[in-house]
């Protein structure tokens, strides 16, 4: 009877949990959105431009902000507003997809062949044929450094 009590607590808290941390979420500030939107005049970040457009749309965040609209909310109205390129980062639908996949791809592509070559470059210093093993002396090498640090002395 107790571990059925324990449970149903546990579970309560579990799908509860999500609910109370929605609620405590705190609102936006306009640093955090100032970093996902784009000015359309100057194609800065927004907290790096200084141009008018960018002072309207600062203003019109800071009103939507007041007006109690999420981060999303505001995103999607800037959207509206500004249309898609006002968004810092690509949509991950269509087109633009291809901003998140190519970067990944170029990235594995690059560690298979760092690794492929990697492992050649090993079995060929690895003592294939022709490529020896290790360096052994041959014979009249130390007659021949003898004479060349003989040259250079002065």
């Amino acid at each position: 009877m107790r571990a059925v009590r324990i449970l149903a607590a546990t579970l309560a808290l579990t799908v509860l949990m999500p609910a109370t941390a929605i609620a405590q979420q705190a609102p936006p500030s306009l640093p955090d959105i100032e970093d996902e939107v784009m000015c359309p005049t100057c194609g800065f970040s927004l907290a790096l431009s200084e141009s008018p457009q960018a002072n309207q749309i600062r203003d019109l965040i800071r009103q939507l902000i007041d007006e109690g609209l999420t981060k999303e909310q505001i995103k999607d109205a800037l959207v509206v507003e500004y249309g898609p390129e006002v968004l810092a980062s690509p949509e991950t639908s269509g087109f633009d997809l291809a901003a998140w996949v190519v970067p990944g791809l170029a990235i594995l592509i690059a560690g298979a062949a760092l690794t492929i070559g990697v492992r050649r470059w090993r079995s060929a210093a690895g003592g294939g044929p022709g490529v020896p093993s290790r360096l052994e002396p041959e014979p009249g090498d130390d007659e021949r450094l003898a004479a060349d640090l003989d040259r250079y002395r002065l």
